[in-house]
C-alpha cells in the first residue's frame, strides 16, 4: 500500500477548502434559483409566509406537508413555502420552541412546576403534559402567526426590489 502525501490526505486543507466551495456554490445556487422562482411576488410572499407559519410548529415531518398544503389553500407558491418551513431545523428546535412555549405560557398563565416534585408515574403527568402541549401549540400560533406575517411583507418588499433591480440591469 502506498503512502498518502499530503495533498491526497481527506483532511487536507485543500481538500477542506474544495469542499467549502462545493457547498458555498451548492448554496448560491439554490439562493439564486429561489431568488429567481417565476411568478407573481405576491404568490411567492404567501408561500413563504405560510411556510414560515408551519415551520414554526413542532410537527417534526409534517411541516412541509402543511406548509404545501397552505400554500395550496392560500395560492401561494409551494416550492416558496416548503423552503420556508426550514426556518425551524436542527440547528433552531430547540430556541425556536423553548421561545415558543415561554410566550404560550406568558399569554396563557400557568404555574412553573419543579421537575423534582413530580411522581412520573402519576396521573398527575398527563395533566402537565397536556398543560405543556396547550402552552406550546399556543405559543407557537402566536409567534407563527407573527413571522407569517412579518414573512410576508419583507419578503414581497425583497423580491420586488430584487426583480427591480434585475430588469433595470438588463436595459
Amino acid at each position: 500500500m502506498e503512502p498518502l502525501s499530503p495533498s491526497s490526505s481527506p483532511s487536507s486543507p485543500r481538500q477542506r477548502r474544495k469542499s467549502q466551495s462545493r457547498w458555498k456554490r451548492s448554496l448560491r445556487y439554490y439562493y439564486l434559483r429561489f431568488l429567481r422562482l417565476e411568478g407573481n411576488p405576491k404568490a411567492i410572499a404567501r408561500g413563504v409566509s405560510v411556510g414560515m407559519f408551519a415551520g414554526f410548529f413542532p410537527l417534526f415531518g409534517l411541516q412541509t406537508i402543511i406548509g404545501l398544503i397552505l400554500a395550496a389553500f392560500f395560492r401561494g407558491n409551494k416550492l416558496a413555502a416548503a423552503a420556508a418551513t426550514w426556518v425551524s431545523n436542527p440547528f433552531t428546535y430547540v430556541p425556536i420552541y423553548t421561545f415558543n412555549f415561554a410566550v404560550g405560557r406568558w399569554l396563557l398563565g400557568g404555574k412553573n412546576i419543579a421537575l423534582e416534585t413530580i411522581d412520573w408515574n402519576s396521573p398527575e403527568m398527563l395533566a402537565v403534559g397536556s398543560d405543556f402541549a396547550l402552552r406550546l401549540f399556543f405559543g407557537c400560533f402566536v409567534v407563527g402567526l407573527i413571522a407569517a406575517i412579518l414573512g410576508y411583507f419583507l419578503s414581497l418588499a425583497f423580491i420586488e426590489r430584487y426583480r427591480q433591480t434585475r430588469r433595470s440591469q438588463k436595459s
